[in-house]
């Protein structure tokens, strides 16, 4: 997932052992907490406290009690504060990138670039709220129609650990400007980023009964939603996405899903090879294919295959493994070790029907809980690698005869959230991505998002739409007004 790429440093700011982070919820026990391992080291970083059952119908009843207050609030003081918030990310992202390569195992290159980049998205919201929710004027005459924007009340958000301050913010921040409260569950890998991003918030302005952090896992996130928020916007796998739709169902609340992908690219006959090699393998080796917009399958014009794959394959092998606190790693470990055997069952099935293995092919043997770069050739679609979310450093290249083929091959998934084409020519790349249900297109560019248009999946992908303006009316209903005087 890419942004504004800034340099980094390898600062560590230690956190000490059994670290206890309470979420502004007071005079309350904790009855257990959460164990967050650091990937690279394997050793226990830190505890965090899990907020309780009653934790959480405490919060969503203060919540309720607080939001209309805050929505009677300016729309300037609600922008002040989320500014406010933008400039702190910014002045702390050393710290905040370190924390989160610690719980992540993100190199901290891309732990720095994302937190700068999540100041972007607060600057584009803060930008245009306003605008989207001023009141319309549909019609005068004897009877005025006109339309105004209310917020949705209590927001639970439940975020993901591979980008949580840029997943996260995408939710949180638009709510927070439109009127709404939000209740934010970090995941509990990456736990450490809900409580700062909760302390940035109170600092910069938002009331602690607006803003709340659960801290859990999906027993804590089952508690949250039966306390029947007004809208649930989730980032995950798509299970889970069904199982909370169905959940939310119950009492018809709002609901927006961002969920996985089989993001696939088409390369053309006419590229420069060397170069689009290079721009796919980072789109799919970014942030250890820990996306869910990475490159996971590839599909080359035949007449350019072999070259591509030497370019790739060399691609794949420059990049640095290591330490992801250091500046000259490019790939660190996984954040969840359990991901190392779908890996391994994947490439045993594509290896079992005939694929062939190029580069990498399993787990790097300097260090545990790392998953080599590889490359996949002689593949198709009876293989799980080129049919289901591998969400690793894994990828298959299949050579096709041209763009008819490239299209049935990238429409035969049940994903719906990004496609790409790589080609000189905007009409090959135009016909092919308008035939296929996504959400993104890419013509020439991959693995990117864009803070003014929506992001979006469809299918398994997800539902409803995250960034753009679209982004901002997700967390307001109309009110229609018919207004007429002298009666």
């Amino acid at each position: 997932m890419h942004f504004s790429q800034a340099p980094g440093h390898a600062l560590c700011y230690p956190l000490r052992l059994n670290l206890v982070t309470e979420c502004h919820l007071e005079n309350i026990i904790h009855m257990s907490t959460l164990d967050i391992t650091n990937p690279w080291s394997g050793q226990l970083h830190a505890q965090v406290a899990r907020s309780s059952t009653s934790q959480i119908i405490d919060a969503m009843a203060a919540a309720r009690r607080a939001q209309p207050l805050w929505a009677a609030r300016s729309l300037d003081e609600r922008i002040g504060a989320l500014e406010r918030f933008g400039a702190a990310l910014e002045a702390q992202a050393p710290r905040l990138a370190a924390e989160l390569t610690a719980q992540s195992g993100k190199p901290i290159r891309q732990a720095l670039s994302e937190v700068r980049a999540t100041v972007g998205r607060v600057a584009f919201f803060t930008g245009h709220v306003a605008h989207e929710l001023a009141p319309r004027q549909v019609a005068g005459g004897a009877t005025a129609e006109r339309v105004t924007f209310d917020p949705l009340g209590v927001i639970a958000n439940i975020s993901a650990w591979n980008y949580p301050y840029f997943v996260g913010a995408n939710v949180f921040v638009p709510a927070l400007l439109a009127g709404n409260a939000v209740l934010y569950k970090p995941s509990e890998i990456t736990a450490l980023t809900g409580a700062s991003i909760a302390r940035l918030l109170h600092e910069a302005g938002v009331p602690k009964d607006i803003f709340v952090c659960i801290q859990g896992d999906g027993a804590e996130a089952q508690t949250l939603l039966a306390q029947r928020p007004d809208g649930v916007f989730f980032t995950g796998s798509h299970a889970t996405g069904v199982a909370i739709a169905t959940q939310v169902a119950a009492h018809l609340g709002v609901l927006q899903l961002e969920l996985g992908g089989k993001d696939p690219i088409y390369v053309h006959s006419d590229v420069d090879v060397a170069a689009v090699a290079s721009a796919v393998a980072d789109g799919a080796f970014y942030n250890a294919g820990q996306s869910c917009c990475a490159v996971e399958r590839i599909y080359v014009h035949q007449d350019i295959h072999s070259p591509f794959v030497e370019h790739f394959t060399k691609a794949a092998k420059a990049l640095t493994l290591g330490d992801p606190a250091l500046d000259t790693t490019d790939m660190g470990p996984l954040a969840r070790r359990a991901q190392l055997q779908v890996l391994q069952d994947q490439l045993k099935d594509a290896q079992d029907k005939g694929a062939k293995v190029v580069c990498g092919g399993g787990l790097w043997d300097k260090h545990e809980g790392f998953w080599q770069p590889t490359v996949v050739t002689q593949v198709d679609h009876s293989m799980s690698l080129m049919k289901d979310e591998s969400f690793g450093p894994i990828i298959g290249i299949m050579g096709v005869d041209g763009p008819t083929q490239a299209r049935a091959l990238m429409a035969d998934t049940a994903y719906g959230l990004t496609a790409g084409v790589y080609s000189r020519s905007q009409d090959v790349a135009t016909d092919i991505l308008s035939g296929l249900s996504v959400g993104s297109a890419y013509w020439n560019c991959c693995d990117r998002v864009s803070p003014a248009l929506p992001w979006s999946g469809r299918g398994h992908s997800g539902v409803g739409s995250t960034l753009g303006l679209e982004g901002i009316r997700a967390f307001v209903q109309p009110r229609a007004w018919h207004l007429r005087a002298g009666q």
